[in-house]
C-alpha cells in the first residue's frame, strides 16, 4: 500500500490535508511527515492534558463541598443568585448520566463535568461568588500572584488548547509556543499540589517527542 496525498485525502479529508500539502509543494513524503508529527504531539500531550484537568477538577471541588458543606454542592446552584447560569453544565452531566441508565451520584457528575465547566468557575462574572473559596486550590500559587485573573487566564488557554487535541486539530506548527503551553501547565499543576510536576515526569513522553520531531523535521 502507498501512503501517498491521493491516500491521505480520502482518509483525513482534503481540507485537513491542504495545510500540510501546500506548506511542501513537491514534497508529498515532508508533508506526510508533519502530519505524522501532528498526531506524535498530540498523543504526547495527552498524558499532562489529562492530569491536569483531574487535578483541577478535584481541588476545586474539595472547595466546593467546603464552601457549601455538602458533596452535592451543585444543587446550590439554581437557587444561588449569580450561579443559576451554571445549572446548565449540571443538567447536561445529569442527562449524559441517565442515558447511559447509570444511578445519579455527586460522584458521576464531578466526573462528567466539562473542563469547560471547571475552567469558567474562575471566570470574572462569579469573582465575587467564588474566588474567596475558590483560590484555596492554588495553595502553591505565590501569594503576590494570588489572583483570579492570573489564574483564570491560563485556564481558559489551556481549555482552548485542549479542545484542538482532542479535536484532532493542528498543533504542530509553532513547536516552542507548545513547549510553552506545557511547561505553563505543569507551573499551574504544582499551584494545586507541589508534587505533581515531578511525579508527572515518570510518565509524561512530552520533551522526547519535542526532540523527535525536531530531528525528523530538522526544525532547530
Amino acid at each position: 500500500m502507498e501512503y501517498n496525498k491521493a491516500y491521505f485525502e480520502k482518509v483525513f479529508s482534503t481540507k485537513r490535508m491542504e495545510r500540510y500539502f501546500n506548506l511542501y509543494p513537491g514534497d508529498e513524503k515532508r508533508a506526510i511527515l508533519h502530519y505524522q508529527c501532528n498526531l506524535e504531539l498530540a498523543e504526547a500531550f495527552y498524558t499532562s492534558l489529562s492530569v491536569f484537568e483531574v487535578t483541577l477538577r478535584n481541588a476545586l471541588c474539595r472547595e466546593l463541598e467546603t464552601m457549601t458543606g455538602r458533596t452535592d454542592w451543585y444543587a446550590v446552584f439554581p437557587t444561588t443568585p449569580g450561579l443559576a447560569r451554571l445549572n446548565h453544565y449540571i443538567t447536561q452531566a445529569i442527562k449524559q448520566i441517565s442515558g447511559r441508565h447509570e444511578i445519579i451520584t455527586p460522584p458521576k457528575i464531578v466526573a462528567e463535568l466539562t473542563l469547560g465547566f471547571w475552567v469558567s468557575l474562575l471566570n470574572s462574572e462569579y469573582e465575587r461568588l467564588l474566588w474567596k473559596d475558590l483560590r484555596r486550590a492554588f495553595p502553591f500559587m505565590p501569594k503576590k500572584d494570588r489572583q483570579r485573573k492570573k489564574v483564570s487566564a491560563p485556564l481558559n488557554s489551556f481549555r482552548t488548547f485542549r479542545n484542538r487535541v482532542f479535536h484532532n486539530e493542528s498543533i504542530c506548527w509553532n513547536l516552542k509556543r507548545v513547549e510553552e503551553i506545557h511547561n505553563e501547565m505543569i507551573t499551574v499543576m504544582g499551584w494545586i499540589n507541589k508534587d505533581v510536576p515531578d511525579w508527572l515526569q515518570l510518565v509524561d513522553r512530552f520533551d522526547a517527542v519535542c526532540a523527535h520531531i525536531r530531528e525528523v523535521m530538522e526544525w532547530k
